[in-house]
């Protein structure tokens, strides 16, 4: 694909398909982004502001979802999202947006430190290149008492069928959904993270492909 120019031409269409499967993801699985983000307004800045970044905005599919009032500053590193997150952006009009910036979750550096109440990633660590380089930089540009949220599929337990077939069918996987992978662990880089406090529970997301369908929700406090 890469030799071909595929790759470049699939970067694309990626934002105009995960757009569409947007909707029905969201409708499968908004009982558990409302459990999620239920308490993210409790993490505002003393003087009652909530800044807000995202890693791996995507189309915006969480902006229906955050409180009213707070600030949204939006990450992906790739910019063909733009033009579906403006239609999301018209949708939210109780959200204020600040930008959108094109970097990827490892490199950060135009984010100041300690600038942010919240950071947000969901369906994001399954395709950064290093996880652990994603969580270093959310805990430097993380306020002191800072949250970040997350949801994630994750690989399934070594004794299951699910387990076997994400391993087999990896590969395909992680060309047709933009590099993202099957078999990660990512608990354990949460665990690893230095966070002062990690809440996380594992979940089976309701309506999806069994490939994806364990998922790991929760928020770390730096």
């Amino acid at each position: 694909m890469k030799l071909t120019g595929l790759c470049g031409v699939y970067k694309r269409l990626f934002p105009f398909l995960a757009y569409n499967i947007t909707f029905s993801y969201n409708a499968r699985t908004h009982e558990l982004k409302r459990e999620l983000f239920r308490n993210v307004a409790s993490f505002a800045s003393s003087d009652g502001t909530l800044r807000l970044l995202e890693i791996g905005c995507g189309s915006g599919a969480n902006f229906r979802f955050y409180p009213g009032g707070c600030t949204v500053t939006c990450t992906d590193p790739n910019p063909h999202f733009s033009s579906f997150l403006r239609r999301s952006m018209a949708d939210n009009t109780h959200l204020t947006y600040e930008e959108f910036m094109v970097v990827s979750g490892e490199n950060m550096e135009e984010v100041q430190g300690e600038s942010v109440d919240v950071v947000v990633c969901t369906l994001v660590l399954c395709s950064v290149r290093d996880v652990r380089e994603v969580l270093q930089e959310v805990r430097r540009i993380l306020r002191p008492g800072g949250a970040f949220f997350f949801l994630e599929h994750v690989v399934s337990d070594p004794s299951s069928w699910t387990y076997f077939f994400q391993q087999v069918l990896e590969p395909v996987w992680y060309y047709l959904g933009d590099g993202c992978m099957i078999t990660r662990a990512t608990w354990k880089d949460l665990e690893a993270a230095g966070f002062s406090e990690l809440h996380l529970k594992q979940v089976e997301a309701p309506g999806v492909t069994s490939l994806i369908r364990p998922h790991i929700m929760g928020f770390s406090i730096k």
